[in-house]
């Protein structure tokens, strides 16, 4: 072979050749000149150094871009929350002092919001007011800024921190769950010599910085000098707030009114006015009052801004603010094609599931059937027509019946679906504490006594209402020491009152149709049929909506009025009266977020909280700007299973999921969960906090229950067990279920002894004397749907 074909093999000692010889290689078969290695460096830096460049461009500009929507002077008032750590802390002086500073010439007392062409912010001014929980959460769901005042002279008893009394200590850990914005620490009454002002700054500062975050900064603010010093500081600062709040706008009520509806003398307009934040708000967007419900707009109007900036130095502030006098810019009327339908519930339909007309296919099954049934002989009396003989019941076709019968009575099969209709179990299901009490067998899961009772505690007395937390404490105490763990009641057989329970051979990997025997309910409710996909484009339609800048919406930090249609009269009364002690918000919907759906969240007890919480308990749930009532069941979150044990309480010290029906809400979104006190009149204490995790109706929760037996004889792997059941039926009924002892034996159901309920049981081990043989049963279990849903009409 020669020429180009011809083998040429790699010589060796490299390292005895010069670069340029190394390099031939690279050369092409057109004779072309590669690049060296030194030029394909220095592109390949040059593209980098190209990249980090327009990275840090990009990361200035959208700096830039934050902070003129922040701190320009077409930006929002910046919202500071003052709140005392204890009660010695005078905030209405301290509030006076800011606000003169910012204002020499003047401000109005019942509208704190300022302009301050020296420090060119505009600035609202909140006070938490001490003691009223419900106030300070509401003000910190809002807060650009919330600083917290400590007292240098106070001491306070029994808390964490000399200077923090036991409830700023459990607002602050409130706080923390809801996420906390940029927060600074004022420390007023420090004394006035200079060697022991400095002293006690620096034994406050000690004392509080385990408190608070890392960023966060102390400020002496008993004079004007270090005020003056914070307000620049504070004006320069990159504000940073939750994650949560920047995904939806808001508005903060600086004035609320309401309209009379001529048409409907139930309802009224209510209108809420104030600065527009975070995102625009479209007119067709739907919108949640705090505390009140989800509502359509009827009219937006843009208004004239009451604090500008700019304003001539030689105007006079109170001559000129005047809310109600404001000129209107623009006026933005809804869509009603676009609008977004104020859809809660789904309608069910009662005749979708029923059978009309048959099919075909079961007209040919009739017709066939109907000839067997003709080429069947049949021994039948002289003279009988058909007509007559149509009548007469064959013996063996009666006998056949019975037998299976007998058959069905005697065996229960695994992993079969529950007995009765579907309908029915929608509304079996209200309580939990049904395996306790032996129930009459027509409703043997239904609300016992003690639930009625306990749900109208306002016709006890107060002996028996401490009689009935009592016994919830000793239930609560029983469900930690033996959890699940069940009597079989004495005057109703174990396989009617527990006829909607099944075995599991394995609670892991058994199957559970999530879609079997849904409960009523699950027909109003609505469901994703890919719940992060769903998720990804309504996040990204709203973003489309930002920045398109589109006619029907008016932009963040604009001043606006919201003309909120459909509210009772009652409430619109009752939000104008509670907008003096605390301010009212209302947030925009992202799409599909007033629909009822199944929430899963994240809980734990909070550690201020003592008493039992049972499950389907009623609870206040604050979520976001969101306010709703609502009654969860409580379950483990197993990450190797599809199925999840129910706990019939929410205990201390470990997380839990609550799952709820309630309107849809995108995560991320923290949870604080309030439970009102059984005395009138007592505020709210938080019971729970956690996060939103998913909404998944499928999301199967099986209630388990523990069915105990104890060893009589035993022999070997041998053993008869009495007081699990009461009668040889239910034996029977319960055969094909396994069973298993708390010292780790598993077995089977053998036989049934005598007539009392006694049962004969194989295990797989030597069974001891002492040992405790159970079973377990499992149902799907359900929330439950709330009677009113949100605490404003109970208030």
């Amino acid at each position: 072979m020669g020429g180009s074909r011809a083998q040429v093999n790699k010589p060796h000692k490299t390292r005895f050749a010069s670069k340029s010889s190394r390099n031939l290689h690279k050369t092409s078969d057109k004779s072309r000149i590669g690049k060296s290695e030194h030029n394909v460096a220095k592109g390949a830096r040059a593209a980098r150094v190209q990249r980090n460049k327009m990275l840090r461009e990009q990361k200035r500009a959208a700096l830039l871009k934050e902070k003129r929507a922040s701190s320009g002077s077409a930006s929002a008032p910046r919202v500071i929350v003052l709140f005392g750590l204890s009660a010695d802390v005078n905030l209405n002086s301290l509030a006076e002092d800011l606000l003169s500073l910012l204002s020499p010439q003047g401000y109005d007392a019942t509208l704190p919001t300022v302009a301050s062409v020296e420090y060119k912010l505009r600035t609202t001014v909140l006070k938490a007011p001490h003691g009223d929980l419900l106030s300070c959460l509401e003000m910190a769901k809002v807060a650009d800024l919330i600083a917290f005042v400590a007292s240098a002279s106070s001491s306070c008893e029994g808390s964490t921190s000399d200077y923090i009394d036991s409830f700023g200590s459990h607002c602050l850990s409130v706080f923390r769950s809801l996420g906390l914005p940029s927060t600074a620490v004022l420390i007023r009454d420090l004394p006035t010599d200079m060697k022991r002002r400095h002293d006690s700054k620096k034994t406050c500062s000690s004392s509080l910085a385990s408190e608070f975050p890392e960023d966060c900064k102390f400020y002496p603010a008993d004079t004007k000098d270090e005020l003056h010093k914070f307000m620049w500081l504070f004006k320069e600062q990159r504000l940073s707030v939750p994650h949560w709040r920047s995904q939806r706008p808001y508005l903060i009520s600086q004035k609320v009114d309401m309209v009379a509806d001529d048409f409907n003398s139930g309802n009224c307009t209510l209108l809420l006015t104030g600065y527009l934040r975070a995102r625009s708000l479209s007119v067709n967007q739907l919108v949640h009052v705090s505390g009140v419900g989800d509502f359509q707009l009827s009219k937006m109007e843009i208004l004239k801004d009451p604090l500008p900036l700019n304003a001539r130095k030689e105007q006079d502030f109170m001559d000129s603010d005047e809310v109600c006098d404001v000129e209107v810019l623009r006026s933005l009327v809804p869509d009603p094609m676009r609008q977004e339908p104020l859809l809660v519930e789904n309608v069910p339909d009662p005749l979708a599931g029923d059978q009309t007309w048959p099919t075909e296919a079961e007209m040919a099954e009739a017709e066939k059937s109907q000839k067997q049934k003709k080429k069947k002989k049949r021994t039948l009396p002289r003279g009988t027509s058909e007509y007559q003989a149509a009548w007469i019941v064959d013996g063996t076709d009666e006998e056949g019946s019975s037998t299976d019968e007998d058959e069905e009575a005697d065996g229960m099969v695994l992993d079969e679906g529950d007995i009765g209709y579907p309908g029915q179990e929608g509304t079996n299901y209200s309580d939990l504490s049904d395996d306790q009490a032996s129930l009459s067998f027509g409703n043997s899961d239904g609300e016992t006594d003690v639930d009625s009772v306990m749900m109208e505690g306002e016709n006890l007395t107060k002996e028996q209402l401490a009689n009935e937390i009592q016994k919830i404490k000793q239930a609560h105490a029983d469900d930690e020491e033996f959890p699940d763990e069940v009597d079989t009641p004495l005057d109703i057989p174990a396989r009617k009152r527990f006829a909607k329970y099944r075995g599991l051979k394995s609670f892991r990997t058994s199957t559970w149709d999530p879609k079997e025997s849904l409960p009523l309910e699950y027909a109003r409710i609505f469901a994703f049929d890919n719940f992060n996909r769903t998720q990804k484009n309504v996040l990204a339609k709203a973003l489309d909506m930002e920045q398109q800048n589109r006619d029907d919406c008016a932009t963040a930090s604009s001043y606006a009025r919201l003309y909120i249609k459909d509210v009772p009269t009652s409430v619109a009364s009752k939000l104008c009266n509670q907008a003096k002690t605390m301010p009212v918000t209302a947030c925009g919907l992202l799409q599909h977020e007033s629909k009822m759906s199944v929430l899963h969240f994240s809980v734990k007890k909070h550690d201020s909280y003592s008493a039992p919480i049972k499950a389907k308990d009623e609870l206040i749930f604050h979520v976001g700007f969101r306010q709703f009532i609502a009654r969860p069941i409580y379950s483990t979150d197993n990450m190797n299973s599809d199925k999840h044990k129910m706990e019939r309480f929410l205990h201390a010290g470990r997380f839990s999921m609550a799952s709820i029906y309630a309107p849809i809400s995108f995560p991320p979104l923290p949870l604080i969960a309030l439970r009102s006190s059984e005395g009138a009149g007592t505020a709210p204490a938080v019971a729970a906090v956690g996060t939103l995790k998913s909404i998944d109706p499928d999301r199967i929760i099986l209630k388990k229950i523990t069915l105990t037996g104890y060893p009589q004889r035993v022999s070997k792997l041998k053993a008869s067990v009495r007081y699990m059941f009461h009668n040889p039926e239910d034996v029977k009924w319960f055969k094909p279920v396994e069973v298993w002892t708390k010292c780790g034996r598993r077995g089977r159901i053998k036989e049934p002894l005598g007539t009392h309920g006694a049962l004969k049981c194989i295990f797989n081990g030597v069974l001891q004397q002492h040992d405790t043989v159970c079973m377990s049963l499992y149902k799907r279990s359900y929330p439950k749907w709330p009677d009113h849903r949100f605490p404003i009409l109970d208030a």
